[in-house]
């Protein structure tokens, strides 16, 4: 489906390819992700985890046809989980590379692979990701420090979301050790990650990954950095908050949270009409998000 089919005009097409969407010109993650969730009245992010197992009897190439085509107008971002892809070998990156064909140009793509290495291999990672993916965003993993991020930081056009407080049972185990500071205070580690990603942000083009399992965490993050995008995972199967993550996540203006939903939505079914029921899914999860968007503005 062509991008003047989906919108409706040729005209709105037209005022696409102005802002860089197509034509060769780029344009920045953040303003792509504004104009879509604006667009679409949309903080839902899906994400496109494929898994043969739980796929109902199609293959990877059509399953996400079929769900980015029923769910294309209502949402944000797609986030495609690398490993479900890699896990497939040759026919899962084929079908990687026609998924991110698949999907509208208007909508950012987020590449989920939480890379993280030394200087020359994470030059590697940043570059198989945003010139031969050519997705718009990517997960990074802060661990190894700066010179592990700075390769991924110097494509100022895309996002680089980096792993803050991570919504697994297990990030307890290292995110929230208390570090010593100047002064004799203390504060935990994710906190001293979004501290130092607050001064890697010199492009404006870095976010965090805070996951809706850990809401104080999320509202401190949030208040330490009021203008950054932040994805958030961990709603549905892992039993975040719905209603806490808006309140918590948004900025000032209820935006610039992405908040992310697979597994309740591309698997709402495992029968034939798998696509219908993501499409009812992620309208049920949209609105409901708008709900509480509007609670939250005092509306």
């Amino acid at each position: 489906m062509s991008y003047a089919a989906f919108c409706g005009t040729a005209i709105i097409a037209s005022t696409w390819q102005v802002l860089g969407i197509r034509g060769g010109i780029t344009i920045n993650f953040l303003d792509k992700l504004l104009t879509a969730s604006r667009r679409n009245r949309s903080l839902l992010c899906v994400g496109l985890d494929p898994d043969p197992a739980l796929m109902p009897g199609v293959g990877l190439g059509e399953f996400n046809r079929e769900i980015i085509d029923a769910t294309s107008d209502l949402v944000c971002a797609y986030k495609p989980n690398l490993a479900f892809y890699e896990a497939m070998g040759q026919e899962g990156m084929i079908g990687l590379h026609t998924t991110l064909e698949r999907i509208p140009e208007h909508i950012p793509t987020i590449a989920d692979g939480k890379r993280g290495d030394i200087g020359n291999t994470a030059r590697m990672y940043a570059r198989a990701l945003f010139e031969n993916l050519g997705v718009d965003a990517a997960t990074v993993n802060p661990y190894m420090g700066s010179d592990s991020v700075e390769p991924f930081l110097e494509y100022s056009n895309k996002g680089i979301f980096i792993l803050c407080r991570t919504s697994n049972p297990g990030s307890r185990d290292f995110q929230s050790l208390e570090c010593a500071q100047a002064g004799g205070n203390s504060l935990p580690l994710y906190m001293v990650v979004a501290g130092k990603s607050l001064e890697w942000n010199k492009q404006g083009n870095v976010g965090l990954v805070v996951g809706a399992t850990h809401p104080s965490e999320l509202k401190n993050v949030r208040d330490h950095c009021p203008e950054m995008p932040l994805l958030i995972p961990g709603i549905g199967a892992q039993g975040g908050d719905l209603e806490a993550t808006v309140r918590l996540g948004v900025d000032r203006l209820g935006e610039r949270a992405i908040i992310v939903s697979s597994r309740q939505i591309i698997y709402a079914s495992n029968g034939k009409d798998f696509a219908e029921a993501a499409r009812r899914a992620a309208l049920d999860m949209r609105n409901k998000i708008n709900q509480m968007l509007d609670l939250t503005r005092g509306h």
